[in-house]
């Protein structure tokens, strides 16, 4: 006992430290030097703690976030787990450049290497990869990368794991992504990607799991998938691809989730999928496919998740449906179901989301639904009648309930709020009366409450403890009383217009500090424009149309500097038109504005359009897009003075309409420079002076008005002027000419004005044409006369024989 101790101790003594490498350790402090540089203020931190064991008096092998080999002889760094080290905690932009991973290239001991969401920006670096050779593991998602992927990635030929989703990647796939022969894992969703999928993809013979999702990629799907015998799951999802899903599907036995659903792929469902007896999920939604809904998918034993909406598909309402699978998600939008829903629906007790959206279904509301907790019920645009039947509140799994466009009716029930679940209501467009209920208010899951166009009166709960409420709708029903405001601070959509609203504006809107949407158009309030609006420095939708406003635009007005679409229109505004609007930055660049929320829902939702005054129609702008427009309408007001310059800066708007008020003076050059305008409306104003030759240059203009004003000159012509034809353009502006008119102007005919020698010649022949006219015409009279041509009144008969003589 005595020597093993002695033994044990003599090895202790004489065994050296295994350590990391030194140059390896040097490698990490350098990468968090630069990490902490980066770092914005609100991540610092978070950083620092995470990384606090980093530090040059200690092992690396021992800091976190870093493995390192087990090996007798000596130790080396094998894994760096580095994600969300860098995160926003506010709005503060981050930017961490993409060179701040060079030290980490320098650790050729490295197998697997985790980087993901860290806000890294640009390319990544190509040569350095090749000192990673026995990387196993690589996983950059979530972050803000660009350019191509590195040929160099495809080169790795240890790895088995890749993942290079979320982020902004672009150009064609090459096809040397085929050189990863011992990939299990090939993640490259949501980039930019594009091109046919390379059909080396079929030589990752060890594939497992292939996802391509939201990119750009178009063509067939490559028959050279058929090689990926091991492949379990196939995502391709929101792109182009096209032509028919292939037959050869069916030969991948190993598949348990086949996602294609939102490309434009065409024909029918394949039989061959029936020989998938593995397959969990099937994803078709949103394509061109058509025929008959096949009833053998119900017999796939496995089947739990099946999504065949939006397509051109028919539902065989005589087909014998008796279902072999469980489901647990089911949508067949639009799929040309009729009567009341399917009875073998109600047998699938483990439903958890149902979709049945855009058919031509009717009847009650089922009880066998109410009593089957589903968490997601979607039944809107059908024809179901009746009220809601007060158990459905009961449930603690309802979080989605969409039954808007439909005919149902009544009061809501007062036990509404017992549903704590919920997170998306959507009720809008039935026949909905009387009181909201205030325990509404008591679902403090709730995200999105949409009552819109139905009949609800009286005023509205309190939601102001309902922290999450983003999205609100009560447009177009019958409540009253002041506008409210008790709303939560996170509320980003509010629309309120077409109600019985009275009052002024409440001041408490500013306490709404995220508010981008804002709509209370059609109301009857009182006062002058609210200058404290100005402190909502987030909205980018302002409509105030038809709401009585009173007094000046104010100046503060400019500090929206995201504000896409404004619209004043139908008040009683005065003054002049603040030459700061110019500074309306959302005006200007109108890309990537996007909605915060709308990347909060994992499916999509029908959310209302916006009604404005589009092209001298009200039209709705579709949520799906809102961000592409551009709109400011001051129309139908007492605003006057010269239109400012400033506005040719806002060169992402889309429709300009300042008509029927009282400007005057002439109109600025520099509406020329506003290239993105398809709408031009100035008419019913003061404006003179010439319609500027800079409107040439609006390629996209299409409908255009300057009626009704002052204007005198020549009509512009080139580009989009030349098709202004319609003279109800032009009418009323007594001192136009041009070609759209037909009314030619003065230079035109000073052009073609006559030389001395041909004044004298005119002079001659309208001399001659004064003495001749008289006389040639009793001439021809009496020619015409003695052909026949003049005939008694009194001799009908003669007239009509000596015509058909004549002939």
């Amino acid at each position: 006992m005595a020597k093993l101790s002695l033994l044990l101790a003599f090895l202790i003594f004489f065994t050296p430290s295994l350590c990391c490498p030194e140059d390896q350790k040097q490698a990490l402090l350098q990468f968090k030097s630069s990490l902490i540089k980066t770092a914005s203020s609100s991540s610092l931190e978070s950083l620092l703690f995470e990384l606090e064991s980093w530090n040059s008096s200690s092992d690396c092998c021992n800091w976190d976030r870093v493995t390192c080999s087990t090996g007798l002889h000596s130790r080396v760094v094998i894994g760096l787990y580095l994600d969300s080290l860098v995160f926003m905690q506010s709005m503060e932009p981050i930017v961490v450049a993409s060179t701040i991973l060079t030290p980490l290239f320098r650790i050729r001991s490295l197998e697997l290497l985790d980087m993901s969401s860290n806000h890294i920006q640009g390319e990544l670096p190509g040569n350095s990869f090749t000192n990673l050779s026995k990387l196993v593991y690589l996983d950059l998602k979530n972050n803000l990368f660009d350019g191509s992927i590195p040929s160099q990635v495809f080169h790795l030929r240890y790895l088995q794991y890749l993942d290079i989703s979320s982020n902004s990647f672009h150009g064609i796939l090459s096809g040397e992504v085929g050189s990863l022969q011992n990939l299990r894992v090939l993640k490259l969703d949501a980039n930019f990607l594009g091109g046919n999928i390379p059909k080396e993809i079929g030589n990752m013979t060890k594939l497992q799991r292939l996802f391509f999702r939201n990119n750009n990629f178009f063509g067939e799907i490559p028959s050279s998938i058929l090689d990926l015998k091991e492949l379990e799951e196939l995502d391709l999802r929101d792109n182009f691809l096209s032509m028919e899903i292939p037959t050869f599907i069916g030969n991948l036995a190993n598949i348990t989730t086949l996602a294609l659903s939102n490309n434009k792929l065409t024909g029918k469902i394949p039989s061959s999928i029936q020989k998938l007896t593995k397959l969990e999920t099937l994803q078709l939604e949103n394509n061109f496919l058509s025929g008959e809904i096949p009833s053998w998918l119900f017999n796939i034993k496995g089947m739990k998740r099946l999504f065949l909406g939006g397509n051109y598909l028919t539902w065989n309402s005589n087909a014998k449906i008796v279902p072999k699978c469980m489901l647990s998600q089911l949508s067949l939008k639009s799929c040309g179901l009729s009567g009341e829903i399917p009875y073998w629906i109600s047998k699938q007790k483990t439903l958890e989301f149902l979709d049945l959206s855009k058919n031509k279904l009717e009847g009650l509301f089922p009880q066998w639904l109410v009593e089957m907790e589903v968490g997601s019920i979607i039944l809107s645009d059908n024809s179901f009648t009746g009220s809601l039947p007060p158990r459905l509140f009961r449930s603690r799994s309802l979080s989605v309930l969409s039954l808007s466009r439909n005919n149902f009716s009544g009061e809501l029930p007062n036990n509404i709020g017992n549903a704590s679940a919920i997170m998306i209501l959507m009720l809008a467009g039935n026949h909905f009366s009387g009181k909201v209920p205030q325990s509404i208010s008591n679902i403090y899951r709730l995200l999105l409450l949409d009552l819109s166009s139905n009949r609800f009166s009286g005023n509205l709960p309190d939601f102001s403890s309902n922290v999450l409420l983003g999205y609100i709708d009560f447009s177009s029903n019958e409540f009253s009383g002041e506008i409210p405001t008790k709303f939560s601070q996170e509320t980003r959509i509010l629309a309120l217009g077409q109600n019985k609203f009275t009052g002024s504006f409440p001041r408490n809107l500013t306490s709404m500090n995220q508010l981008e949407h804002l709509d209370i158009h059609d109301n009857k309030i009182q006062g002058e424009f609210p200058e404290f609006i100005s402190q909502i420095s987030t909205l980018q939708v302002l409509n105030f149309r038809n709401t009585t406003l009173q007094g000046s635009i104010p100046d503060s007005i400019s500090n929206l500097s995201s504000l896409r679409i404004l619209d004043l229109s139908n008040n009683h505004l005065v003054g002049n038109i603040p030459t700061k609007f110019g500074n309306f930055i959302g005006m200007i660049d109108t890309q990537g504005k996007s909605s915060s929320l709308s990347d909060i829902f994992s499916f999509p939702i029908e959310f209302n359009d916006l009604i404005v005054n589009w092209k001298k129609s009200k039209q709705g702008l579709s949520s799906h897009n809102i961000e592409l427009y551009s709109l400011l309408d001051l129309s139908m007001n007492q605003l006057s003075g010269e239109i400012p310059a400033s506005l040719g800066r806002l060169k992402g708007l889309k429709i300009l309409n300042i008509s029927h008020n009282i400007f005057f003076g002439k109109v600025p050059v520099t509406l020329g420079d506003l290239e993105s305008l398809e709408s031009l409306d100035l008419s019913h104003n003061k404006l003179s002076g010439i319609i500027p030759q800079s409107l040439v240059k609006l390629q996209q203009l299409s409908v255009l008005d300057v009626s009704n004003n002052e204007f005198t000159g020549k009509i512009p012509i080139g580009g989009q002027m030349d098709t202004m034809n319609d003279p109800n353009i032009f009418t009323n502006n007594s001192g136009l000419c041009g070609m759209q008119i037909q009314v030619p102007c003065s230079e035109e005919l000073s052009l073609a004005k006559p030389s001395k020698y041909e004044s004298k010649k005119t002079w001659f022949l309208l001399e001659g044409l004064g003495f001749g006219y008289p006389t040639g015409f009793f001439v021809t009279v009496g020619i015409l006369y003695l052909t026949g041509y003049f005939v008694p009144a009194l001799a009908p008969n003669c007239r009509s024989q000596r015509r058909r003589q004549k002939v």
